[in-house]
């Protein structure tokens, strides 16, 4: 191990009883590992551990370094802060502490020496003792250790090599051994088995859960079918599915032939002025339509009502291919790429950011939720969102669409209620979207992470309508990287109801393919009981959920609507075997009524008609915009002359509509920019004795600051007749608005809070315990003054939370025009 004067450490290959080896070699039995403070899972074992290390806490957590000891386990990396109390024996097992990071969260491991950095390999060798520890996670979290002088040099070395060994890429075999790391001992099964679910939240896995959701949205007409409980009409549609009333499961069997994977119109959620949200795959070409096939389509498409709207998302929203491609970029932007230590300039980092189309992608998906909204408010009809497979944007519309209209859907339960519903039980393909085994490249997209962006621009638009907060969604985006919950490791309700009761098929030609629990077979006891991701006890501290939620008031009561009317009869817009039913079509922005939307209405397809007849097209498209047109001016006449006030509108079920300009749709700064300092600076040679080099700059640019107010000071003693204000550096910045690049609007109206422009992402200074001036962490100085949009404010990391979504912007149909209005130049939110 040791040759000469210079030190070359070499991987050792993993053996047997490597575990073994190290825990004699550290002297880490189970008492000693007590003593410092580190409860270990049942059947974890201990790998490594360096004493007097400092993590790097982020701005969140406070900033500065904490002193403890690092420990790495066959499951985790887990730091144990020196001041901790002792842990309680008989508190329930936590997988991660607050400081800790699991295995299979890590991306990679760089270690920082005096001169240099290097990118640690399990076959990498290593020339130099490494000052600094530096783990990049999945979840784009930046994981910073320092090793102190005192620490010796063995320990720093066997740990960075434990970690860069044990970590191991993904792929099918690695992640059921990190499963059966953290879950596989017989306590933890035990442990998980005895756990229960929140019964506050609803699961939507019964027929009851479905029957309370009806009652809660007050969804007469419709009921819970289980002609799908064996998963016979659709493999990946749940158990139980809402149809309409009139609709018996014999004819119900019918309709699956008619639609892609047998994915019919199903009930989502009803709005309290009647109009009802569905979800369908695209329609089956070539299949002929009896006449009792035609009625039944119709009443479940119509819901009843004598009005449908299909909304179109194939051709307008993003496909899965350019959400993965988009996400990469933007992940590449943030992270940089540490094997060749090249970042982007800073004065190319906005445009860089455009080309990733993250942020137009983002704001796709809330100008379509927000039309949907729109309908959805009008009354009398229902909203079909059409999908060729239904199983990826769709989730995303519809789960924006509850969450902008419902109060329930904005609070942490009835979130999570809502992701088991649109998600989990819908069949987003989880399994194949996250690519947890990096097996199937080509499925993999991050739509789930999509979604959680666009419920963050809704957070910071409108944060005091928010129960959960932005930690919450924090929590979840960081779980959907770490395949231990259920809820992500598999595509369909089907797939999960296999893996726990692990059934087998069977083929009969009477009853086709049946799911069979072959005699005397029990759950293979290899296999560990994965916990749903919503049992946040298994993952966080009681403080740290408590940060899941904020206070708000609770809504209030509204006189129920019957219809969308308060004087309007039950069955008035009911549909009737007489009553004229007219469907149109949504897409791109526009209204249309084309004759081969409804394949069984196409004149071409020779089915039968005759009682489902329908206005002409240019009549039916003038009603819609009659009624779009009296919603915009009986229920908002003041949307583009008054102020609704910083709390929004008064009804608890209007939507709360985005802003969709340029400078509205920001990045989330706390999920993608929280390792960009690590990032940044440890792509260039540093040292432990210095300050890292963003550190360096914020420190000088502050030193500059204080000269520049002392220098007012002074000038101050001797007041002249008008002072000139001094001339801002970023006042040109507002110039090259034709490519959509809004830094700092041009005016800004009555009202609005002030906020300071918000330092380029290499700019984000921390206080270090390695000398730092005192003056190194420069704070914003808010503004005083108030001239009527003098003081201008950036948007580079977001809308500003501390106010409101102004009316004026806010997105509504168009009165005189079918077409809904879209945003106004590209996308570049920051």
């Amino acid at each position: 191990m040791l040759t000469g004067s210079k030190t070359t450490f070499k991987v050792r290959q993993m053996v047997p009883d490597m575990k073994e080896r190290m825990l004699s070699q550290s002297g880490l039995n189970a008492r000693s590992r007590d003593m410092f403070g580190l409860r270990c899972l049942p059947g974890e074992c201990v790998l490594q551990r360096a004493v007097l290390v400092r993590k790097k806490l982020t701005a969140r957590e406070g900033g500065g370094w904490l002193a403890g000891t690092l420990f790495c386990t066959h499951f985790r990396v887990a730091f144990v802060p020196q001041d901790i109390p002792k842990p309680d024996d008989n508190a329930d097992p936590v997988l991660l502490g607050d400081h800790d990071v699991a295995l299979a969260s890590i991306e990679k491991v760089v270690a920082v020496g005096p001169s240099r950095t290097k990118l640690v390999t399990p076959n990498s060798s290593l020339k130099f003792t490494p000052e600094e520890l530096v783990l990049y996670c999945r979840d784009l979290r930046v994981i910073c250790f320092l090793f102190d002088r005192l620490t010796p040099e063995t320990q720093a070395i066997e740990i960075t090599y434990t970690i860069a060994k044990t970590y191991q890429p993904l792929k099918p075999g690695t992640v059921l051994s990190f499963q059966n790391a953290a879950l596989g001992s017989v306590e933890m099964k035990q442990f998980l088995s005895n756990r229960r679910k929140d019964t506050h939240m609803n699961w939507f896995e019964s027929a009851a859960d479905w029957e309370q959701e009806l009652e809660r949205c007050g969804a007469a007409g419709w009921r819970v079918s289980s002609v799908n409980d064996r998963f016979e009409m659709a493999t990946s549609l749940p158990r139980f599915n809402v149809v309409p009333q009139k609709v018996l499961d014999t004819e119900l069997k019918k309709t699956f032939a008619h639609f892609n994977e047998g994915r019919i119109p199903r009930w989502c959620w009803r709005h309290p002025r009647g109009s009802d949200l569905l979800r369908m795959a695209s329609f089956q070409n070539n299949i002929y339509h009896e006449k009792d096939d035609i009625r039944n389509l119709e009443l479940i498409l119509f819901g009843g009502l004598s009005l449908c709207v299909v909304v179109e998302l194939g051709e307008e929203m993003p496909s899965p291919a350019d959400i993965q491609l988009a996400h990469s970029r933007l992940r590449a932007l943030c992270l940089g790429d540490l094997s060749t230590s090249v970042s982007v300039p800073d004065d190319k980092w906005l445009s860089t950011l455009e080309s990733t189309h993250w942020l137009d992608y983002t704001r796709c998906c809330l100008r379509k939720a927000a039309e949907v909204a729109c309908l959805l408010r009008s009354g009398h009809l229902t909203v079909a969102l059409q999908e060729a497979e239904d199983r990826d944007m769709s989730c995303v519309v519809s789960s924006l669409v509850q969450v902008m209209c419902d109060p329930h859907c904005r609070t942490q339960l009835g979130f999570q209620g809502l992701v088991q519903k649109e998600w989990v039980m819908a069949g987003h393909r989880f399994y194949n979207r996250v690519n947890y085994h990096r097996d199937n490249d080509k499925e993999e997209a991050p739509v789930f992470l999509l979604f959680l962006d666009c419920v963050w621009q809704l957070w910071s638009q409108y944060p005091s309508r928010f129960q959960l907060t932005e930690d919450f969604l924090l929590a979840l985006h960081d779980s959907v990287h770490l395949p231990l919950f259920s809820t992500f490791l598999a595509n369909c309700q089907r797939e999960r109801c296999k893996r726990t009761q692990h059934l087998s098929q069977s083929y009969t030609p009477v009853n086709g393919w049946r799911d069979v629990l072959p005699r005397g077979s029990s759950p293979d006891p290899s296999d560990p009981t994965l916990p749903p991701v919503w049992d946040w006890a298994l993952q966080y501290s009681g403080q740290r959920q408590a940060r899941f939620t904020q206070p708000i008031p609770p809504p209030p009561s509204i006189k129920p609507l019957l219809n969308g009317n308060l004087n309007t009869n039950p069955d008035a817009h009911r549909l009737s075997d007489t009553t004229p039913v007219s469907v149109f079509l949504l897409s791109r922005g526009a209204f249309s009524c084309p004759a081969n939307l409804l394949p069984w209405r196409s004149s071409s397809s020779g089915v039968y008609k005759k009682s489902h007849r329908r206005a002409p097209s240019s009549e039916n498209v003038q009603a819609l915009e009659r009624l779009l047109k009296a919603w915009a001016l009986t229920e908002y006449p003041h949307a583009l002359t008054s102020n609704c006030g910083p709390q929004g509108p008064l009804d608890p079920y209007e939507p709360l509509l985005p802003l969709l300009l340029g400078p509205c749709v920001g990045v989330w700064r706390e999920c993608y920019l929280r390792g960009a300092l690590h990032a940044q600076a440890f792509s260039h040679p540093i040292s432990s004795n210095h300050l890292h080099p963003v550190e360096q700059l914020a420190w000088e640019v502050q030193q500059l600051r204080d000269k520049l107010a002392l220098a007012s000071s002074k000038t101050d003693a001797n007041p002249p007749a008008k002072r000139a204000e001094p001339r801002r550096t970023d006042t040109n910045l507002n110039q090259n608005t034709n490519n959509g690049t809004f830094l700092f609007p041009a005016s800004r109206p009555q009202g609005l809070g002030v906020t300071r422009a918000a330092p380029p992402p290499t700019s984000i200074n921390h206080q270090t315990s390695r000398g730092a001036p005192p003056s190194s962490a420069p704070q914003s100085r808010p503004s005083h003054k108030d001239n009527g949009g003098s003081n201008k404010h950036t948007f580079l990391f977001g809308h500003p939370s501390a106010t409101e979504a102004r009316p004026d912007q806010r997105y509504y149909p168009a009165p005189n025009n079918t077409k809904l209005p879209k945003s106004n130049g590209p996308s570049i939110g920051s």
